[in-house]
């Protein structure tokens, strides 16, 4: 397959991964080029990645701005093979990970706040342009070359299989806790939605000293949500009576669902000043009537992901309570039935690639 002209010259390494070439979202063999490793760079041998459910949206194009070929992946686990010069944080030998980011303008404002999340130059794991015009692809790959300001160190204690899914899934659901209050012991939180964000978001309120509600619209999860991950209680959403029974009962919700949906039942379960904070992402606009705001003096916001010193910072905290994601994992020539199942929400409850055991199978 050709590569740009910018991508012929400054990329010299060989990469092989598995590409989306079109927007049916079926994944190939894929040969392909990184950069060097510069002066602020570190070389990755991805070990694990995991599947996350924007890789699904991204290779059928469901949010309208794929390019292709895309290889997906953003929450890769490896280990350092190369540093470069001006790199002291990062050894040879040592395990990693790299999240949904891999550059900023690190000039604006937010930048210097550690917000590179929100910067507007900020730069995506793959299905983006990196600062040279290149290409940029992610860790459904054998390897990364990626600047040192956007690589987090993985504690470890922490199994790197089931800590991949902490780069984009654990840091979705950290970053709106800690900056919404949501870590404030004896509060009461909802999670809306028990897939790949609640169940970790489950595990984090629990840490901070919540009680914990999940909100779903499965009712067979119940034994799993309070027995195995340690919720306190469990809504079934469709339930009207119990629905109506918890209203004005929780200080926060966190709205995990990647699909359409109605907010006007999640408002209704807050107390007066709560706040509803979504962080799925789906591929249309939701309604939203503002009289429970008004009424209620309630919120409703936003997050995405977090900045890199938070990453770090959810990372350490995960290794001290011992939190990581319930994984299946899988094999590379696996993925395009995990996409598959992933879009019927078949999963318990984040796929991970074993990239190093699998991958070098699937060369063609």
């Amino acid at each position: 397959m050709a590569k740009s002209a910018v991508e012929e010259h400054e990329h010299t390494q060989k990469a092989f991964g598995f590409a989306a070439t079109d927007s049916s979202g079926f994944l190939s063999p894929f040969h392909f080029f990184r950069r060097e490793n510069g002066a602020e760079d570190v070389t990755i041998q991805i070990k694990y990645c995991g599947v996350c459910h924007s890789d699904l949206h991204c290779v059928k194009n469901e949010w309208g701005f794929t390019r292709y070929p895309i290889v997906p992946g953003h929450e890769i686990v490896g280990e350092v093979t190369k540093v470069g010069n001006n790199v002291e944080k990062f050894k040879v030998g040592e395990c990693v990970g790299v999240g949904v980011m891999v550059g900023s303008c690190g000039m604006c404002e937010l930048c210097g706040q550690d917000l590179e999340n929100y910067c507007s130059d900020m730069v995506f794991t793959y299905n983006a342009r990196d600062k040279d015009g290149s290409r940029t692809y992610g860790g459904y790959s054998d390897m990364i070359v990626v600047n040192q300001r956007f690589v987090v160190n993985i504690p470890d204690n922490l199994p790197p299989d089931a800590a991949a899914p902490l780069l984009c899934a654990g840091i979705t659901v950290y970053s709106p806790m800690k900056y919404y209050g949501m870590a404030m012991s004896g509060k009461h939180l909802g999670v809306s939605g028990l897939g790949g964000l609640g169940h970790i978001a489950i595990k984090f309120g629990k840490a901070f000293g919540l009680k914990v509600t999940v909100i779903s619209t499965s009712p067979q999860k119940e034994d799993e949500a309070v027995n195995k991950l340690g919720a306190d209680c469990f809504l079934v959403s469709t339930d009207a009576a119990k629905m109506k029974a918890a209203m004005g009962t929780m200080d926060f919700i966190i709205d995990t669902i990647s699909v359409v949906h109605n907010l006007a039942p999640l408002l209704d379960l807050l107390r007066a000043n709560g706040k509803l904070i979504t962080v799925g992402l789906p591929e249309k606009p939701l309604e939203l009537s503002v009289f429970p705001l008004v009424l209620g003096r309630k919120m409703v916001g936003g997050s995405y992901i977090g900045g890199m010193k938070e990453a770090q910072e959810m990372l350490d905290f995960c290794g001290k309570h011992n939190i990581t994601a319930d994984i299946e994992l899988i094999k590379m020539d696996y993925i395009n039935t995990a996409f598959e199942r992933l879009a019927k929400s078949d999963v318990r409850y984040r796929f991970v690639i074993d990239v190093a055991n699998s991958i070098s199978a699937c060369k063609m």
